[in-house]
């Protein structure tokens, strides 16, 4: 029985393995991608691309760069860490210059190392570019080999500097015309700001895998506008910037002295945008893919609650993740909503671990339960995924612990199946439990009363606008069909040196 596999290979009722180590938690849950900001025409734009980076954090927290431009030079700097470590006033006072861009990361590609930080800044055959990218580029093999034939030294492992030197070696005469067609040879998601000595570009994957929007500050007395772009619009609040629109898939925008101008590089094939993006990704605050992410949340939740309600005492939030749905599960189910769970914010990436043998410490670290919400009631627990189970877990038995009389599970998206090859840090086939199990066998490997996901009809419905064009999500982490010809990045890439 599971009960007395207490450590090592955990062996779930279908006969799949879940690997279950002290501090796994860490590999439990979707990785957020990278977050991209840029600033055209501000006399603070250092300033303005951290303020913009702080409130994109949620999507990296590895490390952190920040390139501006003066018109005549590129400065950048770039830390391993959290935004507000890496940059200080007196790091922020080395950025001078009126454009910037900057990017906080989570390794999807390339090994983790201050090497891959970016922006990425290269001297090329066309000028000084530096470049931002959030995403995966699944092509990688063949634009690598080509490149490296043709006399391409790269300075990096991340998959983004390909770009980069694909516009170096572009045939083309002007640089809009290099990064339009460097664009068009490669193939997955990314959301890339670029920059120039005087200009800022911005561009998304034809697919629009990866959220990027752009905004604008108006300008003082006359002054002339800023224009900002951020993986959400979020960041807008923050710098009291008016968002105007997304950037479309397929589109490259620059902006100069001369304004705003766009062209399409490839507007071929159907939009795939990431729903999981409003699943988990994105803040609640945050407008993507032109629908309010709160608003996909809620009714996440209201839908759960209607396909799959039980009779219960109380509804909790996995927080932070799980709040929004559980919110609306609540209103819908007419069951009431309290924070049975509550988490330490104060815990940092990294902490002493005890001996291996003190079962579940990392959660408690981060959640500690309301004994005097929970004990004795039928607890509907809202979370936002399941991945490999061990959290969950964990999770489930600390609520019974605390004393609850049952433990309901409700996982506000379908399960997942399949990993991501788009900008995602997911975890192998062989590692995701709803890959390799019934729901009566992960329910059972979970330890909860009862189980159920969202639908897949569901959820698309919860996250669908009411614009005349309703969004095209990829959901192919929940069905395994994708909308591009994937390849398996790592085995592309070349292994990091070893000390």
């Amino acid at each position: 029985m599971i009960d007395e596999l207490e450590s090592g290979d955990m062996q779930t009722a279908e006969g799949g393995n879940v690997e279950e180590h002290e501090g796994d938690d860490h590999f439990d849950k979707l990785r957020e991608e990278c977050g991209v900001m840029a600033i055209y025409n501000h006399p603070d734009a250092a300033r303005m691309t951290y303020w913009g980076l702080y409130s994109l954090q949620h999507r990296g927290q590895e490390s952190g760069g920040i390139a501006t431009a003066d018109g005549e030079e590129i400065h950048d700097l770039k830390g391993m860490g959290l935004v507000s470590e890496i940059f200080t006033d007196p790091v922020l006072a080395k950025l001078p210059g009126n454009l910037a861009i900057g990017h906080t990361r989570y390794s999807t590609t390339g090994d983790s190392a201050l090497l891959n930080a970016q922006p990425i800044k290269v001297e090329s055959t066309k000028g000084l570019i530096a470049i931002a990218h959030n995403g995966n580029l699944v092509n990688l093999g063949t634009a690598r080999e080509r490149l490296e034939r043709d006399g391409a030294i790269f300075q990096t492992t991340s998959d983004s500097e390909i770009i980069v030197q694909l516009i170096a070696h572009s045939v083309h005469n002007t640089l809009v015309d290099c990064i339009a067609d460097s664009l068009s040879q490669v193939d997955g998601a990314f959301s890339i700001v670029m920059m120039t000595r005087n200009r800022i570009f911005a561009a998304r994957d034809p697919h629009g895998f990866r959220p990027l929007s752009m905004g604008r500050i108006p300008g003082v007395d006359g002054a002339p506008d800023t224009f900002v772009f951020a993986s959400e619009t979020c960041a807008f609040d923050l710098l009291h910037a008016k968002y105007e629109r997304d950037v479309e898939p397929g589109e490259l925008v620059m902006v100069s002295e001369d304004g705003v101008t766009s062209r399409y590089f490839n507007r071929d094939v159907q939009q795939s945008s990431c729903v999981f993006e409003h699943v988990y990704f994105a803040r609640p605050d945050s407008k993507i893919f032109g629908r309010w992410v709160q608003k996909s949340r809620d009714e996440m939740g209201r839908k759960l609650a209607r396909e799959s309600g039980v009779p219960a005492d109380v509804v909790v939030p996995v927080p932070d993740s799980g709040v929004t749905a559980a919110i609306g599960y609540a209103a819908e189910s007419g069951i009431p909503f309290n924070f049975g769970l509550i988490r330490n914010h104060y815990v940092g990436r990294t902490f002493i671990q005890p001996e291996q043998r003190v079962r579940d410490f990392g959660v408690r670290m981060k959640l500690n339960p309301v004994r005097a919400l929970l004990e004795g009631q039928r607890v509907i627990l809202i979370d936002d995924s399941i991945i490999r189970g061990t959290t969950s877990r964990k999770i489930v038995r600390m609520v019974r612990a605390a004393g609850a009389a049952e433990v309901h599970l409700r996982i506000s998206c379908p399960p997942t199946i399949s990993p991501c090859f788009y900008g995602v840090d997911t975890p192998h086939k062989r590692d995701l439990i709803a890959a390799n199990n019934s729901l009566e066998g992960i329910r059972h490997y979970i330890e909860a009363d009862s189980l159920a996901y969202l639908s897949l009809e569901g959820l698309l419905h919860s996250c669908t606008t009411d614009d005349p064009k309703p969004n095209s999500y990829c959901t192919a982490c929940y069905t395994g069909v994708y909308p591009t010809q994937w390849v398996d990045v790592e085995e592309i890439l070349p292994a990091p040196a070893m000390a």
